[in-house]
């Protein structure tokens, strides 16, 4: 048997799996006493930091009493399940971490479904014990009937669990009884969790995700399969369409702490990182070099949203960013393709526009972030969910969303929700919350997040996954409100702000420049209104006391990314470049926008 355990650690968004992993890593002392480590350690993009969430999915291991133990820290967010199911394949059991007052939430019940499918032995950690009102027995009740309803086998059923706070950094197998240290967690890792099987034969590895150095190029990171790997070993790359590569490996490494550390040669069961390798795609095989035989291709849920992202053609392009031609667009998009198994990206008629497919508006969002951080200008369209047409029936993607809210706003809520097509199925109590789960279309999400913050002054809780695709529900209301729209360019001033705010909120602050097309603000009827706020004071050489009104102004409203997306309508795009965000009309001119008025409706 070998000292080997491969885990991965899946949970809810925000159960506090990364925190749990720097708790690891602490107890396994992998840095010096005198290290700074901060929080957070394997978040480590910008982008996570910023938005308190896992994106990418990371490696890393330690080495507890004489057993290596390989730890995979997956996304929890519903947008980035492509990244979850395929590094599940890398593990031999999974951690399955959940918050001790909300339970099974609906991202839980996606990524254990694919690891009790995969036949991953399950150890579950009820977390966040040491919060008010939280309920652990409810909570293993939940998970032992989830596990029920996912047709787990009887060994998975009979699953240990352990109770702790991650943040404190206990674990204890009784959650009233906390200790103070976190052992008993990895304790139960090393007596339930299957050692790494050795299997004898040909070499087989799967590449289930990669890295990128600038000093030798793209990485293959993947789990041995069979046999083992050398380095200098000539080997065979099966493609995903059985195409068959012959190449060779340069370096070898394992993972160390958070690192690798390189090494001649790797047996089944552990995780390595191979160099040298060219032209591979996550999910090739990297097999023996006389007789290859290839591993089952990963399968990846589809997309169900597609978005249109051109270059940028108004009147302030190529100011603020690098990558302007729809040449270094292309590239980048086809780029992401190659490590973002999720995403598609289809060319359109025109050469400056493609189609980017993927699973929701964050998932698409953290493309477009990065994209902008890295110096792309771009304008992205509103987002469409993917229609299919199945037994000659229009079909739409259906979500699963739930919605815990303070009781006294729960029917404000199930009014939204129920206006966009949404069907109320449970209405539970769940402590001093009402538990609301519907069906909604996923067109019904787009936009519905920001109103429901509004009508529970932002206590709600809201969280969705794919269900289905079932038939076409029929329309859904779009935006109420119309915007306002710029009739020229020039420097906006506060006199002709002050002098408009009675026709709306505005997007934009007194002293920014705008141009003839640009969204300003949201009018308070339901059409568009062109106005002029680049007009200064006429000016004269009298001068009156008290007559000059003091201007105030309300703050303009600023939209993050997603609020934007979920905002803008069909003749509407949003430009994005290093710098700024604005929101414009996809006809500038107003005459245009009249002509071309039909296409949208």
């Amino acid at each position: 048997m070998q000292k080997l355990r491969n885990i991965a650690i899946i949970a809810h968004v925000d159960h506090g799996k990364t925190t749990l992993v720097d708790k690891i890593l602490h107890s396994c002392s992998i840095f010096r006493d005198n290290e700074q480590t901060g929080d957070l350690i394997l978040d480590n993009n910008d982008l996570e930091r910023e938005r308190g969430i896992t994106i990418v999915s990371k490696n890393v291991s330690v080495q507890y009493k004489d057993v290596k133990i390989n730890i995979i820290d997956t996304p929890g967010h519903a947008d980035f399940g492509g990244e979850v199911e395929r590094v599940l394949k890398m593990a031999d059991g999974v951690l399955l971490l959940c918050d001790a007052f909300e339970g099974a939430m609906p991202q839980t019940r996606f990524v254990t479904q694919k690891a009790l499918a995969l036949g991953l032995k399950p150890i579950v950690v009820v977390n966040k014990v040491d919060k008010e009102n939280c309920r652990p027995e409810e909570v293993y009740e939940q998970i032992f009937e989830l596990f029920f309803n996912l047709e787990a086998t009887e060994d998975q059923l009979d699953f240990p669990v352990i109770y702790g706070s991650s943040k404190q950094g206990w674990m204890s197998t009784d959650w009233k009884v906390p200790t103070t240290d976190i052992f008993a967690l990895l304790d139960a890792v090393v007596a339930n969790i299957p050692a790494a099987p050795t299997n004898d034969g040909t070499l087989q590895m799967q590449i289930t995700s990669l890295d990128y150095s600038s000093f030798v190029g793209r990485i293959a990171i993947g789990r041995v399969h069979r046999g083992s790997i050398k380095e200098n070993q000539p080997v065979t790359l099966i493609k995903r369409d059985g195409k068959i590569v012959k190449s060779r490996v340069k370096e070898l490494y394992t993972f160390e702490g958070l690192g690798k550390i390189r090494t001649q040669e790797v047996k089944s069961g552990d995780i390595c990182a191979v160099v040298g390798i060219d032209g591979f795609e996550i999910g090739d095989t990297i097999a023996d070099f006389e007789a290859p035989e290839q591993l089952p291709v990963i399968k990846i849920d589809e997309p169900t949203m597609n978005m249109l992202f051109t270059i940028n053609n108004s009147p302030f392009f190529g100011k603020e960013g690098k990558f302007v031609t729809s040449q270094r667009i292309r590239e980048r998009l086809y780029k992401e393709m190659e490590k973002n198994l999720a995403l598609k990206v289809v060319e359109t008629e025109s050469p400056d526009s493609y189609l980017v497919y993927g699973r929701g508006i964050l998932h698409l969002s953290v493309l477009i972030e990065t994209m902008r951080r890295e110096g792309y200008e771009i304008q992205v369209g509103q987002p469409q969910v993917i229609v299919k047409e199945i037994d000659g029936k229009k079909c739409e993607p259906i979500e699963t969303l739930i919605v815990d809210v303070p009781g006294e706003v729960a029917g404000k809520v199930i009014e939204l929700v129920t206006q966009r097509k949404g069907e109320l199925l449970i209405m539970e109590p769940k402590g001093d919350l009402q538990h609301l789960e519907f069906e909604i279309p996923s067109r019904g999400i787009i936009g519905l997040r920001n109103n429901v913050l509004t009508a529970t002054a932002g206590e709600a809780i809201m969280a969705h996954r794919f269900k289905a695709y079932e038939p076409w529900k029929g329309n859904i209301p779009g935006r109420l409100n119309g915007v306002l729209v710029s009739m020229d360019k020039g420097n906006t001033t506060a006199y002709s702000i002050d002098k408009l705010q009675d026709r709306g909120r505005f997007f934009v602050d007194p002293g920014v420049d705008i141009y003839e097309g640009q969204i300003l603000g949201e009018h308070i009827r339901d059409n568009d209104l062109v106005i002029n706020i680049v007009k200064g004071k006429a000016l004269t050489n009298m001068r009156a006391s008290g007559t000059d009104d003091n201007t105030r102004i309300a703050p303009a409203i600023k939209f993050s990314l997603e609020e934007a997306m979920e905002y803008i309508q069909a003749d509407e795009y949003i430009e994005i470049t290093p710098a700024s965000m604005r929101l414009r009309k996809i006809y500038l001119t107003e005459n245009e926008r009249k002509i071309n008025a039909k296409k949208f409706q």
